[in-house]
């Protein structure tokens, strides 16, 4: 549990507006595990939100700081009040694409919709867009999909630049010691602790 807290990026999360699958919410969720992300932002105003798949998602959902919002302009907030430019992904051809972007910054990466991507008002609040460039017929990719090339890129730059050596915050000894007492809560069958 330490090994992996060691490595989460704290200045990195993906915030997950309106999908309403959940498988690709919960396979989102498994990227921004896979990938070290501090935190995962659950932002649901149009549709409701869906309930993780523990299979999908393999479980990751247990291990990840999910917050939930229901206000763009929150969202944004509180987003920035923590340091991060929010990044939101578009299928426009005005959008940088993501291969040229610097995601050693401190980042909050914004999925939409399946359907209809990023909503407007995200759009026009957020700090930055990007795209994925396509090759083929496809306008775009899965959600989730889009979701893991990102991150997996995401990695690739905070690799190359040391990002993941191990470091200790306070967060992230109380979301350990957390993770701890709830374990020896289930061993024991008692109630969990209530999540920091």
């Amino acid at each position: 549990m330490r090994e992996v807290l060691e490595q989460r990026q704290e200045d990195l999360t993906v915030l997950i507006e309106n999908v309403w699958d959940p498988h690709n919410a919960s396979a989102i969720v498994r990227s921004a595990d896979g990938f070290g992300a501090g935190t995962v932002q659950m932002l649901y105003w149009i549709e409701e939100a869906p309930e993780l798949s523990r299979a999908v998602s393999a479980y990751t959902n247990k291990w990840t700081f999910i917050e939930q919002h229901g206000v763009v302009a929150e969202s944004v907030e509180a987003m920035h009040a923590r340091g991060l430019r929010v990044v939101a992904t578009n299928v426009d051809e005005t959008a940088q694409g993501y291969l040229d972007f610097d995601w050693t910054r401190p980042t909050a990466l914004v999925m939409g919709n399946e359907q209809r991507g990023v909503s407007p008002e995200m759009l026009e609040l957020a700090d930055e867009q990007v795209s994925i460039p396509m090759l083929g017929f496809a306008q775009s990719f899965n959600v989730s999909v889009a979701a893991a090339v990102i991150l997996g890129e995401i990695a690739r730059q905070r690799q190359a630049a040391g990002m993941y050596e191990a470091s200790w915050s306070d967060t992230k000894q109380t979301w350990f010691d957390y993770w701890v007492a709830r374990d020896a809560a289930r061993e024991q069958r008692l109630p969990p602790p209530e999540a920091p």
